[in-house]
C-alpha cells in the first residue's frame, strides 16, 4: 500500500508540470497541498480535490478558498 501511495505521489508531482486550472479565464498553474489531498490554483484560488491519486479538475467539484 505504501508503495502505491508513493507512486501516486510521484505521478501527481509530474502531472503538475503540465496541468493548469480548467477555468477558461484563468488557466494558471496549480500547487499541491502538503497532505496531497488537493490542488490549488495560483490564480483564482479554487481548490480541486485529489481522489485516489487522481486530480478532479471539474469546476463543479472545486471549492473556493476561505475568505
Amino acid at each position: 500500500m505504501l508503495h502505491a501511495r508513493y507512486n501516486d505521489s510521484m505521478m501527481l508531482k509530474k502531472v503538475l508540470n503540465i496541468i493548469v486550472c480548467p477555468v477558461p479565464n484563468c488557466r494558471k498553474p496549480l500547487t499541491l497541498a502538503a497532505d496531497e489531498s488537493s490542488l490549488q490554483c495560483t490564480g483564482c484560488g479554487r481548490i480541486y480535490p485529489v481522489e485516489e491519486g487522481i486530480p478532479v479538475l471539474l469546476t463543479e467539484k472545486a471549492r473556493l478558498p476561505q475568505a
